[in-house]
């Protein structure tokens, strides 16, 4: 558990930090001016390298957790003016840019999922590993805690959420155990979730694929949050806000991100005219170009330093025309 005092970079290592740098190089190397977005601040790993590789770069980062953004504030001080943060999700990055003056951005990073910040804060309740409030929101002063959650939703709603978010098997015999159990006493710690979800499954399954719980927490975790849903905007809105030879970088760390992702990039990178047309016009020629063959994952020796690094999977496009308004 985190004591609070520990400098945040003596316990964050940025993901897949060399492979997102050289992918966005070319947007942002040698162009005074360029500016480059940090969709997912965090504690600012991948900002304080942008930052210190780009020097004439300047930096846009957001995040939705109030503590991330005064801990990467401070790391992030000695670049003075250049790092401009703001306490927002990443859906809301056009307005963002807006505000600011930012008619178009060289670069766009992503780095989806939980923070380390916030599976190392133990009263966060992200990580099923240690007993702690169920509360999951990356953004405590707002919504609704997994908690409210459990105690509230339907047996279908339950399901549903466990079920397409959580790719959970036995969602529906889980639904079943947390309403009986609800009954009994409200759900406030994770530590009862962890033993409920283990005993739900059958004894074959908890043998293979870790901690049993580990969907159910993902599950509730993108509910909490509204992450796919926040996804299916921000994409969108920060490929539109790309300047032509501007690029975009996105880590994903399960395939429900990845296939939102690589269906946003997919169709920017695709001709839109209509089959058996002679001559394609310059309106339905490809937006972006795509400069990862599918996914890209870490290497051997990443994920021997930094387990986390293990699920990542890595997108990244290049706007070469701008889109006909």
């Amino acid at each position: 558990m985190s004591t609070g005092h520990q400098a945040p970079e003596a316990k964050h290592v940025p993901v897949m930090l060399q492979r997102c740098l050289d992918v966005l190089a070319p947007a942002l190397a040698d162009r005074p001016g360029a500016v480059v977005v940090d969709a997912t601040l965090g504690l600012g790993g991948h900002s304080e390298a942008l930052l210190r590789t780009f020097p004439q770069a300047r930096l846009v980062a957001v995040d939705r957790d109030p503590q991330a953004l005064r801990l990467a504030a401070e790391r992030l001080a000695p670049f003075g003016e250049r790092a401009t943060l703001v306490h927002a999700v990443y859906d809301e990055i056009p307005r963002v840019l807006a505000d600011l003056g930012i008619p178009e951005v060289h670069g766009v990073l992503f780095d989806l999922g939980v923070s380390s910040m916030q599976l190392d804060e133990a009263d966060r309740g992200f990580a099923y590993a240690q007993d702690a409030p169920l509360d999951m929101r990356m953004d405590q002063t707002t919504g609704m805690s997994a908690a409210e959650v459990l105690n509230t939703y339907s047996h279908g709603d339950l399901a549903r959420i466990l079920k397409v978010y959580g790719e959970e098997r036995f969602a529906g015999k889980i639904a079943s155990v947390i309403l009986r159990e609800r009954e009994r006493e409200p759900f406030s710690t994770s530590a009862r979730l962890v033993e409920l979800v283990r005993n739900a499954i059958p004894a074959a399954t908890r043998r293979t694929g870790g901690n049993p719980a580990k969907r159910t927490f993902q599950a509730l975790r993108i509910e909490v949050n509204g992450e796919l849903a926040v996804l299916e905007r921000a994409v969108p809105g920060a490929l539109d806000v790309l300047a032509v030879g501007g690029r975009i970088a996105v880590l994903s760390y399960h395939s429900l991100e990845d296939r939102l992702v690589k269906q946003f990039l997919a169709a920017g990178a695709a001709v839109t005219a209509p089959p058996g047309l002679p001559v394609v016009l310059e309106e339905h020629q490809p937006r972006f170009k795509l400069l990862t063959r599918g996914a890209e994952t870490a290497t051997e020796q990443e994920i021997a330093e930094n387990r986390r690094a293990t699920p990542a999977r890595l997108r990244a496009a290049e706007r070469i025309r701008l889109t006909e308004k």
